[in-house]
């Protein structure tokens, strides 16, 4: 009874008296230092995914504007004629003709063209949006990687001063071997968790190198950085609709497939040529212009049905876009909720209070090292469950919002 009465006093003065804090920093988790921002707008500039793409689209933007230009090539023939009994060259042809499509053939297709480089644009959007995400749950788990390290180096310091202590005990008589392996084999386990955890560190980082080109990427960040939380379903609900990058690119497929039917409609127009003519023979010369038309009757076969295809194949994936947003949308709405609820029932500043009360409770001679590791064991558990939970919380508004990036 004297025992846990003293505890309780230690846990309910923890704020007022002097205690060594969990942390060293006095915090939970440590100080924050280091920049998601940062790390996302270097992941921009580097990666290599996207440094490709942007080339790509940028000779297929150059092919698009190429399809506008004329159609034929200013064409320059010569053509000598000999004949027997004649000296030299008896006569010649020379023709200088281009050949150009119905005019109005041209603003249709320069309509097409902005339609064909807006979605390259929007396919560019969707690839930056995907991978800047991917880079942002990679920095949210490397915080909370982060805080997982701090922990451990908090109970290994923990475990080293009670190791010391044990030990001076048990030479004195005072304690009994069991508590001082007990102390040996906390201190065993939490060199392995540590060990796990920095490999599991170096993969986050590796992953975030990859992605910034091969470069390496520097965060220390203890604390995740402020977010904004889901106020009210009918704005969110809007605001996803209305930004997502998978449904705006799925649109502007739409909009280009639809005007290169347009396009296509009018291949049935005819093609014109113009030019110039020479002839000469012997001493003489004549001099003509070329005016010329040509009539597709079979080179535009089947085109319009095939552009037509393609226009109800990408609202077919508009639609599947938007299914695809909505009901990701309202699943990450419900997981949103009931994570933030199991998150607000964790009381971080009792956890830290108990571990102090604890350590206190051992240092004074109170309680055994059996019936602290016992306690405290409890008390890391639901830390490394609340970690667990933060980190869900926050990659799961990251990816609400994603967006946004």
């Amino acid at each position: 009874m004297n025992l846990k009465r003293n505890i309780t006093i230690l846990a309910a003065s923890a704020a007022i008296i002097t205690v060594q804090a969990v942390l060293p920093s006095g915090k939970l988790f440590g100080q924050s230092t280091g920049n998601i921002d940062s790390v996302l707008a270097s992941v921009e500039r580097n990666n290599l995914l996207l440094r490709a793409m942007q080339q790509n689209n940028e000779a297929s933007k150059l092919e698009i504007q190429a399809q506008n230009n004329l159609q034929q090539d200013l064409s320059i023939s010569y053509s000598p004629f000999f004949t027997r009994g004649y000296d030299g060259i008896s006569s010649s042809e020379l023709v200088v003709s281009m050949g150009f499509d119905f005019p109005s053939q041209y603003v249709s297709r320069s309509k097409s063209g902005k339609l064909q480089t807006q979605a390259l644009d929007m396919q560019y959007a969707l690839q930056r949006r995907d991978i800047l995400l991917q880079a942002q749950l990679l920095c949210l788990d490397l915080i909370r990687l982060n805080q997982e390290k701090n922990l451990l180096d908090t109970r290994m310091a923990n475990a080293d001063e009670l190791l010391v202590l044990m030990e001076k005990r048990f030479s004195e008589g005072g304690a009994n071997i069991i508590e001082v392996n007990k102390v040996k084999l906390e201190r065993m386990n939490v060199r392995t968790l540590a060990a796990q955890n920095e490999a599991s560190r170096q993969n986050v980082l590796q992953s975030l190198k990859a992605l910034n080109g091969n470069t390496p990427v520097g965060l220390t960040a203890n604390e995740y950085p402020s977010s904004m939380e889901i106020q009210d379903y009918d704005e969110f609900h809007a605001e996803v609709m209305a930004t997502d990058a998978s449904i705006l690119s799925a649109e502007a497929n739409v909009d280009a497939a639809a005007q290169e039917i347009k396009v296509n409609r009018q291949n049935w127009l005819p093609k014109f040529e113009v030019g110039y003519r020479r002839n000469t023979a012997a001493l003489e010369a004549s001099h003509g212009f070329i005016v010329g038309a040509s009539i597709p009757l079979f080179s535009s076969r089947n085109k319009t049905k095939i552009a037509e295809a393609r226009h109800t194949a990408a609202q077919s994936e508009l639609e599947n876009a938007r299914l695809s947003a909505e009901t990701a949308l309202v699943s990450k709405y419900n997981e949103i909720a009931q994570i933030h609820t199991a998150v607000q029932t964790y009381d971080l500043n009792l956890m830290q209070s108990t571990l102090n009360a604890l350590k206190a409770a051992v240092l004074a001679g109170q309680m055994s090292v059996i019936d602290y590791y016992v306690e405290a064991d409890n008390v890391y558990g639901s830390l490394a469950t609340y970690l667990n939970l933060e980190n869900q919380y926050r990659k799961l508004l990251a990816e609400a919002y994603k967006n946004r990036l």
